[in-house]
């Protein structure tokens, strides 16, 4: 194969392995009933008028699987930190004891789990379809390139290889769903 069609594999390639870890990344922010810092990842503070990730301002720790503490480095943060938690509409409800911010995590409902669930499909379908847009974009490339004189065979190779690619990248995406959904649905 010439080197701009490897060059246009290699960037599908690229591309569907960052819908991966981007879905890895939003799994991490749908908790599945324990407690964890990352949860939290989301949350931004107001600190001297700028917006800062809560994880640069305060200690963030789960001692254990329900609870989740929240230590800022200024004491003057505790009112600015439990504010932010809030508005993030993360179902949390945080409690001040003058020193942390002390955060009781709920145990999950069945409704809370199905819907859990449904909102990990849907991230796992906006991943699939940025797997086929990165297919889509590699195929009208390839068209591109065999316009310009690359062989038909090289080309058919070519689109035969992205969509190899595609189908191992929606499996994985797949398999991602498949454990998520069974931390979430686990009681």
């Amino acid at each position: 194969m010439t080197e701009e069609i490897n060059l246009i594999i290699e960037t599908a390639k690229e591309s569907m392995e960052h819908s991966v870890l981007h879905l890895e990344k939003e799994f991490v922010n749908i908790r599945a009933g324990k407690a964890s810092p990352a949860m939290l990842g989301s949350v931004f503070v107001d600190y001297y008028g700028s917006q800062t990730p809560l994880s640069q301002v305060a200690n963030i720790a789960a001692p254990d699987a329900r609870t989740l503490t929240v230590t800022p480095w200024e004491k003057s943060m505790i009112g600015p930190i439990e504010k932010a938690i809030m508005i993030a509409n993360l179902g949390l409800n945080p409690m001040n004891n003058g020193e942390s911010i002390i955060i009781n995590i709920p145990a999950l409902t069945e409704e809370r789990r199905k819907d859990l669930a449904k909102q990990a499909k849907a991230e796992a379908e906006d991943a699939k379809i940025s797997v086929r847009n990165a297919r889509k974009d590699a195929n009208n490339d390839i068209k591109k390139e065999e316009k310009d004189g690359t062989s038909e065979d090289i080309c058919k190779k070519a689109e035969e290889d992205v969509q190899k690619l595609t189908d191992a990248y929606i499996k994985k995406i797949d398999d991602v769903l498949a454990v998520k959904e069974a931390e979430i649905m686990k009681v």
